[in-house]
């Protein structure tokens, strides 16, 4: 008997959740993240004057595509939250290579190191390490104490 084989949710090698960045260079968007976040580039579709078109890398787990900006398809900002080992340690490659203070790291009450930056393209990235592992009811008491 045949069994029916069935199509994969996600490419080979993507995340379920993909964020998309919509920027005016994707070959500096990708650069930056490769020296800051240390992603692995694993797309890049190139037009035939030689500009990335379209691109995508992985971060840990998770695959970030990203399309150059056009007229019908506008550069637009966006949020990101990534966990990294150190926070300190990424905060300064991200000055290193361009990015702006949002805020410095610092120990949070839910027990994360975070900071936050924003890249030359105004993507705000807030990079984390975990420092505590809470319980909810924790999490829940720390957090009523504000």
């Amino acid at each position: 008997m045949k069994t029916k084989q069935t199509k994969p949710l996600t490419p080979q090698g993507n995340s379920v959740v993909c964020p998309y960045l919509m920027v005016d260079s994707v070959e500096g968007q990708m650069e930056f993240l490769v020296k800051v976040l240390h992603a692995e580039i694993t797309e890049d579709a190139r037009r035939g004057d030689g500009l990335i078109q379209h691109g995508e890398v992985l971060i840990g787990d998770t695959t970030i595509m990203m399309g150059r900006s056009s007229k019908d398809f506008p550069a637009r900002q966006s949020m990101n939250y990534v966990y990294v080992t150190s926070t300190d340690e990424t905060h300064q490659r991200a000055l290193t290579y361009g990015a702006t203070e949002i805020m410095p790291p610092a120990d949070r009450f839910y027990g994360i190191r975070e900071s936050g930056f924003t890249d030359k393209y105004g993507n705000q990235w807030w990079v984390a390490q975990v420092q505590e592992v809470l319980t909810k009811e924790e999490l829940h008491r720390r957090t009523a104490q504000l």
